[in-house]
């Protein structure tokens, strides 16, 4: 029999794991937020949580093959790299325009400066 801990953290997982499904069909519509990464931590929390959804998820057609192909290769499909990378131009260009405080700008862009180096340097899927 499960202790109470263990259901709890079960609940957690699965609770977690649908926040961030939700999130990634979000960043999906909107383009300022991303999917990908949501969908992967969605299936790590699932892999604890239900492992029957996570089965699910990854064997989506549409929302299955990017977390395939981070989970087997660490790779990122080029036309994810852009688009990622697009957006982040974006968001940075939109602060600039609305005029964010200097303070802020660099935080953004060394953030974004960062993130963009590590998509860049994986493997294209």
């Amino acid at each position: 029999m499960a202790r109470p801990h263990q259901t709890l953290q079960k609940f957690m997982h699965l609770a977690l794991g649908w926040i961030c499904v939700g999130l990634g069909i979000i960043g999906a519509v909107l383009p300022v937020m991303p999917t990908t990464v949501f969908l992967i931590l969605a299936a790590f929390f699932f892999t604890k949580g239900s492992p029957r959804i996570r089965h699910w998820l990854i064997s989506h057609p549409t929302l299955g093959p990017p977390i395939q192909n981070w989970e087997d290769t660490g790779s990122i499909a080029p036309r994810v790299k852009l688009l990622a990378l697009s957006m982040m131009g974006f968001t940075l260009g939109a602060a600039i325009v609305f005029a964010a405080p200097i303070k802020i700008l660099v935080i953004q862009a060394l953030c974004m400066s960062a993130a963009a180096l590590y998509i860049l340097t994986r493997p294209n899927a």
